[in-house]
């Protein structure tokens, strides 16, 4: 029995951290735009999608996969932001956080559509060599996933790096706690909101190749997501960096921890009631103190 719980408790952690990275750019997004924009959901997908090509076609390994993963999930979400919602924010009457976010959705399902149309709806599986799993003390633990969760923690730490020691990123930093300060002292929120999209967005992207490797991809995969990513996002305070990873790895394990007594069709109600008691007992998000964008 102790050890099917630590099973699903390693099982959670690796789970949480394929949705650590678009929770990272989805709480990145949010801090310096001030909007949640669901269609982080597409660009996972399309970050799988750019590394299965890459990968299938071009041959390459797994660093070059996931550098083109982010590549064209951040130039897709700079370029979709540009098109579809940044309009929307420049219009007094419309520009409200919950417009957006309405509008954001309805990109990411005309993107999710698109991929449909491009790619059908089959599943699309790496060729890469599947390394054996690791057993620890009658633990199951594949080396991909193990890789999976080493690579979301070093690109949260390397963000947290960024943003504390470069100019850049504490220029986002000072977009994200007052705009017109900001604009004040010559620094200008438009240029700084796309980098703050492209990095999310490259993020996202990076997390679903990583779960295509893992899994395959197919055009729903990341609205598949979307509710679990979210989640950790707001459990972790929608405007930390750090918090962002712990409620995504917190989501993982409750998730797999739900199934010991939810048949695993409803192991998606565990987000909505995650939500749900973060918003009653701590609005701000569990690990809201927590160093971030905004402090």
């Amino acid at each position: 029995m102790l050890t099917d719980l630590l099973q699903y408790l390693v099982n959670g952690l690796i789970v949480g951290a394929l949705i650590a990275l678009p929770a990272l750019g989805l709480t990145l997004i949010f801090s310096v735009l001030g909007f949640v924009n669901f269609s982080v959901a597409a660009q996972l997908t399309a970050g799988g999608y750019a590394g299965w090509l890459a990968n299938t076609t071009l041959k390459l390994s797994l660093v070059p996969v996931l550098i083109i993963a982010f590549l064209v999930a951040g130039a897709l979400g700079v370029v979709t932001d540009r098109i579809a919602l940044a309009p929307i924010r420049r219009k007094p009457s419309a520009r409200t956080p919950l417009m957006v976010a309405v509008v954001s959705i309805a990109l990411n399902m005309a993107l999710e559509n698109a991929y449909r149309f491009s790619f059908g709806s089959g599943l699309n599986s790496f060729d890469m060599p599947i390394a054996r799993d690791m057993k620890v003390g009658g633990i199951r633990i594949g080396l991909q996933q193990l890789h999976n969760l080493e690579i979301a923690i070093g690109l949260a730490v390397l963000l947290a790096l960024f943003f504390s020691l470069t100019k850049l990123g504490k220029a986002m930093r000072a977009v994200a706690d007052n705009v017109d300060l900001a604009r004040l002292k010559g620094i200008e929120p438009v240029r700084l909101a796309n980098l703050a999209t492209f990095i999310g967005m490259g993020l996202a992207g990076v997390g679903g190749a990583l779960l295509a490797i893992d899994t395959s991809v197919d055009p729903s995969t990341g609205s598949r997501l979307i509710l679990l990513i979210f989640a950790g996002s707001v459990v972790g305070g929608l405007t930390s960096l750090p918090g962002a990873v712990a409620g995504a790895l917190l989501m993982g394990v409750i998730g797999e921890l739900g199934l010991l007594v939810l048949p695993p069709v409803y192991q998606s109600l565990t987000a909505f009631v995650a939500i749900l008691i973060t918003l009653l007992a701590r609005p701000s998000g569990i690990f809201s103190g927590a160093s971030g964008v905004r402090k």
